[in-house]
């Protein structure tokens, strides 16, 4: 999959709420990994700058990427990280297969179905989906996003506790209801997670969540994406919201399951069998 330009992207997100595209550049935080710095530059189709005016950095380190949004309000540094944090809390404490995100997508005993995840944003799902057992295919359409995702798989690929996890983790970048349509096979359930178009600041409470509305601003589109998921899964589609958000436009789900802050509409088109 051909990687798309980074400021086009943001130039057709943003041109239509009439907004400044951000400044976005690439900086090595040492010596030593300019010439990984300069691969992402041109990968990208960014800066390698030091430019004072930057709204962005692309971080490259020791540490692998991390994605800074400038000022004085910045919420610090964004990364992928698969071994260490909230991620590996929960591989190691989350539940297991009694996570309502298992009960969504239809894990049960002897049965761990493939996933596609439309919106794979920094692949948090997926991870819990993959270390559980199921095959995962990701989209992220946002470059920025999904370099920080395709950072953090490699990362990981070379970790004893997690490798054999994110081998079963496969990462395509591009638009989702494209990707979907030129698919030849079906997954047996297409997972979504659309942006919230939230209007109010405090909202936002997540750093990643801060960093990233400018980027990527509303899924406008998610009825198409339902529709097109809804046209491809085999089995079923499950779309997870914020409790209290409407449905997606289109056909209601036949049935729901509600958190304390998520809930998870399911559109069901079989059951799911043991393999």
């Amino acid at each position: 999959m051909l990687w798309q330009n980074a400021r086009f992207y943001l130039s057709v997100c943003l041109m239509s709420d009439n907004q400044r595209v951000p400044i976005i550049v690439v900086q090595p935080l040492a010596s030593a990994w300019s010439e990984q710095a300069e691969m992402w530059s041109q990968r990208l189709g960014l800066p390698l700058s030091t430019a004072p005016e930057a709204d962005f950095i692309l971080e490259v380190g020791e540490t692998g990427l991390q994605l800074v949004q400038c000022g004085p309000d910045s919420p610090g540094p964004v990364r992928v990280d698969f071994l260490e944090g909230a991620t590996a809390h929960r591989r190691l404490f989350g539940g297991g297969s009694g996570q309502m995100i298992a009960k969504a997508v239809g894990i049960q005993a002897g049965i761990r179905p493939c996933i596609l995840d439309t919106t794979a944003g920094l692949g948090r799902d997926a991870f819990v989906l993959a270390t559980l057992g199921c095959e995962v295919t990701l989209i992220e359409r946002q470059p920025l996003i999904a370099a920080l995702l395709e950072d953090g798989l490699r990362r990981a690929a070379h970790d004893p506790d997690v490798q054999t996890i994110v081998q079963r983790m496969h990462l395509l970048t591009g638009n989702a209801i494209e990707i979907m349509q030129g698919l030849t096979e079906s997954p047996q359930v297409v997972y979504l997670d659309p942006m919230f178009p939230h209007r109010d600041k405090s909202a936002l409470v997540k750093k990643e969540m801060r960093i990233f509305r400018p980027l990527v601003g509303d899924d406008l589109d998610a009825p198409a994406l339902l529709n097109a998921a809804l046209d491809l899964a085999s089995h079923r589609v499950v779309v997870k919201r914020p409790r209290k958000a409407p449905c997606i436009d289109g056909p209601k789900p036949g049935y729901s399951l509600e958190g304390k802050s998520s809930r998870y509409d399911i559109y069901p088109k079989k059951s799911l069998n043991k393999s």
